[in-house]
């Protein structure tokens, strides 16, 4: 069995990668990189990481016994140390987004190509077991053909934007609400199997923090999307809009029904409702659950259902078999670009742009 060595920097966000990792059979964590030496120590005292193994310089941490780097870090260091450890001959698996800019996410791409290292986005929310579920009924035309789509995020992070204690501004405070637009259009466009190719974007100002805050405290984004296939998606994004317990919801409408999750149910609901034409007189109540009913307790160690699980299992599979994973480098433009669009056109008067498509 091919085993492959493991390096994560970022280990606060990256903790539950580096759970996951740590109970498969064919990888082994050998290398985390952190700025705080104090949390590099706690993390790698159970996974028996050699403290020559602990990093707190990105280039040195790339000179270690390591095949593949997972990047936990702030999202705009991404495209960087993506670069640079495709470079160094690793394959990669990044969190999200991909990156901030339309010019990082092309050097990303262009460092793929040039370096032939595999490359994956972590896009989690599309390994949720009922994601998954609905996968399967939209590919059997069960609600038909997909004309529109759309969830919401809402997710209060005002002490993660400001630090309450001394002031400080994060590095969120500079991150539009729609550039993390990943986890809800990630899963529609799976589903849908589509590509963005317009986007238009809204904002409705500040009132809940100031402005000079930046454009990470305003009030909510809207992308409203045009895909390939001609169906419309609404995405609605917020860091700072008070909703207790945060929420994500999906909703998918075909020809035939619709399925969405319940709005109560916190991130992504453990509740939905089903409805297809000529097959029920009203919706069905359906489950909603972020892991797979069937898991092993190992299955479950990344902290989101079984998502962490399935992810890691198929970017692994891909790997050995010398295949592009499922978010390869392409998709996760697909779904990191039109937020990044999104937000142009919500400080150009809502004028529609055109969202650029990189091929293979």
């Amino acid at each position: 069995m091919e085993h492959f060595r493991i390096g994560v920097v970022g280990v606060h966000r990256g903790a539950g990668f580096v759970n996951q990792f740590a109970v498969l059979p064919d990888a082994e964590i050998t290398a985390l990189c952190d700025l705080r030496p104090e949390i590099l120590s706690e993390l790698a005292a159970p996974l028996n990481v050699p403290d020559r193994n602990l990093f707190t310089n990105y280039e040195e941490f790339l000179q270690a016994p390591i095949d593949i780097v997972v990047i936990s870090t702030p999202m705009p260091y991404h495209a960087d140390q993506v670069i640079a450890a495709l470079e160094s001959g690793r394959h990669v698996l990044s969190e999200v987004t991909a990156a901030t800019t339309v010019e990082d996410c092309a050097r990303i791409v262009e460092a793929v190509k040039r370096t032939g290292q595999t490359y994956m986005m972590a896009e989690n929310c599309c390994y949720f077991h009922f994601i998954r579920e609905w996968k399967g009924w939209v590919d059997q035309g069960r609600i038909g053909d997909i004309f529109y789509a759309e969830s919401e995020y809402i997710h209060g992070l005002h002490d993660m934007i400001i630090d309450p204690e001394t002031g400080r501004k994060s590095w969120r405070a500079n991150r539009p609400p729609i550039y993390y637009c990943t986890h809800s259009l990630g899963p529609l466009l799976y589903l849908m199997d589509d590509r963005v190719v317009k986007a238009c974007g809204a904002h409705s100002g500040y009132s809940i923090m100031p402005e000079d805050t930046g454009p990470g405290a305003l009030n909510m984004e809207v992308g409203l999307f045009k895909t390939q296939r001609g169906a419309v998606i609404k995405i609605l994004r917020s860091s700072v809009a008070y909703r207790e317990p945060p929420m994500h919801y999906y909703s998918l409408y075909g020809a035939k029904g619709f399925v969405e999750t319940d709005r109560t149910g916190g991130r992504g609901g453990d509740k939905g409702k089903l409805f297809i034409e000529g097959a029920m007189e009203v919706y069905e109540e359906i489950a909603c659950p972020h892991a797979d009913p069937n898991a092993a307790a190992d299955q479950l160690k990344g902290g989101h259902g079984t998502a962490e699980y399935y992810l890691v299992r198929e970017f692994l599979d891909a790997l050995k078999e010398g295949i592009r994973p499922p978010i390869d480098v392409v998709r996760a433009m697909d779904f990191t670009l039109p937020g990044i669009c999104a937000h142009e056109s919500a400080m150009n008067d809502s004028k529609w742009v055109d969202v650029p498509l990189f091929e293979w």
